[in-house]
């Protein structure tokens, strides 16, 4: 059955293939092998080389490894991304699985677009809590951010001040202000969050 064009859509791993083509292309422009670029960043040759042809999705921990071998912010990996289209489409269950600092087994982020424009950037994800803690990550950074729960329940910390999020919740709050899940309610948990912060707080 032949497909409707408007329906056609771009390739799955559009993404992973765009920071393949930076990875290779900034690699190149320092004269540098794959063993030698491995031994700067702490990774594999098979692990780069996959990265390099667009057939795994890096981990922003591997990213982050990458961009400082290569002497680029991490922004420069999605560029060219970036220009091929304002407009981003995640079929459902894609995304990139990015590891956060402080993240445990069973939180998972997935990245659902990104966007490096003049002045802000946004950054969607969506989150699923689905083990139980004490102890649960927070954090503090620049910008604002989003929350809406879309289905379990937990009581998000903002400050000095608890909120208790149910379907259909919403949390909009400063950023800059000590910020993460106090406890988790109902599981599983899964949100949107929305982070946007201005180019110029990225350093």
């Amino acid at each position: 059955m032949k497909k409707d064009p408007a329906h056609q859509r771009p390739a799955d791993n559009a993404l992973e293939v765009a920071i393949g083509q930076q990875v290779r292309k900034f690699r190149k422009q320092l004269d540098l092998s794959i063993a030698e670029l491995c031994g700067t960043a702490g990774l594999s040759p098979g692990m780069v080389s996959k990265i390099e042809n667009g057939h795994t999705s890096p981990s922003l921990g591997t990213l982050s490894a990458l961009s400082r071998a290569l002497n680029v912010p991490v922004t420069a990996l999605f560029r060219t991304y970036e220009q091929q289209s304002d407009a981003v489409y995640v079929e459902s269950g894609k995304g990139l699985n990015i590891e956060r600092q402080g993240t445990r087994a069973g939180h998972q982020y997935r990245l659902l677009g990104h966007s490096v424009h003049s002045s802000v950037r946004v950054e969607p994800y969506l989150i699923t809590l689905e083990e139980s803690s004490d102890v649960f990550p927070l954090f503090q950074h620049a910008g604002i951010e989003f929350l809406h729960v879309l289905s379990g329940s937990l009581r998000y910390r903002h400050g000095s001040s608890l909120y208790l999020l149910k379907p259909g919740d919403s949390l909009f709050f400063d950023a800059n202000v000590v910020h993460g899940p106090e406890e988790l309610v109902v599981l599983p948990i899964r949100f949107l969050a929305v982070l946007s912060r201005a180019t110029s707080d990225d350093g």
